[in-house]
């Protein structure tokens, strides 16, 4: 979360509504996309020519995505209604 604060500061996360007391949100992200970074890892070792591609990154945003669509229903974070859409924003993104 430190890096995550230094990047964006503190007042940054309160203007867009974004929880900010909630340590473990931005670390079950930052692990789900490490476990996308393994499956797109995986995935480049079938055909090593290419890199990890498309399919890479799909694995990388879709782990993500789908850690943060998880919070969204079943985290109970109080966040605004404004941080609310935003997430859910970048969740269909």
């Amino acid at each position: 979360m430190g890096t995550l604060l230094a990047v964006y500061p503190r007042q940054f996360l309160e203007i867009l509504g974004l929880p900010i007391e909630a340590t473990p949100f931005y670390a079950s992200i930052l692990g789900a996309v490490l476990f996308g970074i393994g499956i797109a890892l995986l995935l480049q070792i079938k055909n090593p020519e290419t890199g990890l591609g498309l399919g890479g990154a799909i694995a990388i945003n879709l782990s993500g995505c789908l850690c943060l669509a998880g919070w969204l229903v079943f985290g109970g974070l109080a966040i605004s209604t404004t941080g609310y859409f935003l997430m859910w924003g970048l969740v269909v993104v």
